[in-house]
């Protein structure tokens, strides 16, 4: 298969029309104006891969209450999918609520990078984070031995959110910082007049800082 480099953050996610097991998807105009997470896994009836269908499935609500849907892919036909899918909720007893698609070209893969070299022709366990205009927000890639950290995919999209409405930056481990809780961080002035304003308005307690260029607040 032709590999194709990684899309860059801040671009527009390649278009695509793709055969799900919820039926035919045209990406991203079937899902413009909510955010979305497309995540691809090495291949269906897998231990890990399994794990971590469950392990979105049980977080479902929580994406969708962020306006964010879950679409998953490999290079699996969709029958395999389906049948999968089948598994899963005969056995473990979890209904798969979010499309899978049935990449078994490889195109949409190639196409987003998410097939290693090193790898053979299965995905890699690569995660697209899109936000409701159809441009690439965040990127993560893991290895096939180590599952993902569903928490931390949803604490990225809440945590964009936020970032958007507010005009803020999020600190490490938001919302639960080691040196400012869940409070967000105010952007750095640019001039020095910005930079005294800003220490003028922490002794107002308008805002907190540790230096002008440190300043943070509720959100």
């Amino acid at each position: 298969m032709e590999q194709v480099r990684i899309p860059l953050l801040g671009e527009k996610v390649p278009r695509f029309e793709a055969q799900t097991t919820h039926g035919v998807i045209k990406f991203p105009d079937d899902y413009k104006g909510k955010w979305v997470v497309l995540f691809s896994h090495p291949a269906d009836f897998t231990p890990v891969c399994t794990t971590e269908f469950v392990a979105f499935q049980k977080r479902y609500e929580e994406f969708k209450k962020l306006d964010c849907e879950l679409i998953g892919l490999s290079i699996d036909q969709v029958f395999s999918h389906i049948k999968w899918v089948e598994w899963i909720k005969e056995k473990l007893g979890v209904e798969i609520q979010f499309p899978i698609i049935a990449d078994d070209q490889g195109k949409i893969a190639c196409m987003l990078g998410m097939i290693h070299p090193g790898k053979g022709t299965n995905t890699v366990r690569a995660v697209f984070i899109i936000d409701p205009e159809g441009v690439i927000r965040a990127i993560l890639y893991y290895p096939q031995e180590v599952g993902r950290n569903m928490d931390e995919i949803l604490r990225l999209v809440k945590a964009l959110q936020v970032s958007d409405e507010k005009k803020v930056a999020l600190p490490a481990n938001w919302p639960n910082n080691e040196l400012i809780g869940d409070k967000v961080i105010i952007p750095p002035p640019r001039d020095e007049k910005t930079a005294k304003e800003r220490l003028e308005r922490a002794k107002a307690k308008e805002i907190e800082c540790y230096d002008w260029w440190f300043c943070y607040k509720k959100p």
